[in-house]
Protein backbone atom coordinates (compact mmCIF):
# COMPACT_ATOMS: atom_id res chain seq x y z
CA UNK A 1 0.00 0.00 0.00
CA UNK A 2 1.06 3.24 -0.95
CA UNK A 3 2.00 6.15 1.32
CA UNK A 4 -0.71 8.44 -0.49
CA UNK A 5 -3.57 5.32 0.11
CA UNK A 6 -2.37 5.33 3.99
CA UNK A 7 -2.49 8.83 4.27
CA UNK A 8 -6.05 8.98 2.65
CA UNK A 9 -7.57 6.21 4.30
CA UNK A 10 -6.36 7.90 7.64
CA UNK A 11 -8.19 11.37 6.90
CA UNK A 12 -11.24 9.51 6.21
CA UNK A 13 -11.15 7.51 9.06
CA UNK A 14 -10.71 10.38 11.35
CA UNK A 15 -13.69 11.65 9.43
CA UNK A 16 -15.70 9.03 9.68
CA UNK A 17 -14.90 8.34 13.78
CA UNK A 18 -15.80 12.54 14.09
CA UNK A 19 -18.83 12.04 12.38
CA UNK A 20 -20.26 9.46 14.69
CA UNK A 21 -19.36 10.98 17.73
CA UNK A 22 -21.20 14.27 16.44
CA UNK A 23 -24.03 12.38 15.60
CA UNK A 24 -24.32 10.83 19.41
CA UNK A 25 -23.42 13.80 20.60
CA UNK A 26 -26.79 15.19 18.32
CA UNK A 27 -28.70 12.12 19.20
CA UNK A 28 -28.30 12.81 22.96
CA UNK A 29 -28.66 17.00 23.28
CA UNK A 30 -31.77 15.97 21.44
CA UNK A 31 -33.25 13.20 23.60
CA UNK A 32 -32.22 15.76 26.58
CA UNK A 33 -33.65 18.71 25.55
CA UNK A 34 -36.43 19.64 27.96
CA UNK A 35 -39.31 22.23 26.66
CA UNK A 36 -39.90 25.57 28.58
CA UNK A 37 -43.11 24.40 30.89
CA UNK A 38 -46.11 26.44 30.70
CA UNK A 39 -46.09 28.62 33.59
CA UNK A 40 -48.43 27.24 36.32
CA UNK A 41 -51.04 29.46 38.23
CA UNK A 42 -49.66 30.37 41.44
CA UNK A 43 -51.39 30.54 44.70
CA UNK A 44 -50.77 32.25 48.16
CA UNK A 45 -49.52 29.86 50.72
CA UNK A 46 -47.43 30.69 54.01
CA UNK A 47 -45.36 28.08 53.16
CA UNK A 48 -42.80 28.09 50.81
CA UNK A 49 -43.19 25.43 47.82
CA UNK A 50 -40.44 22.91 47.70
CA UNK A 51 -37.80 22.74 45.31
CA UNK A 52 -36.81 20.00 43.40
CA UNK A 53 -33.01 18.83 42.74
CA UNK A 54 -31.78 19.89 39.04
CA UNK A 55 -29.06 17.77 39.17
CA UNK A 56 -28.57 13.91 37.12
Amino acid sequence: MSLTMTIVMLIFSWLAVAAAMLWGVLRIARRHHHHPAQPARVTKTDKPAARHATAH
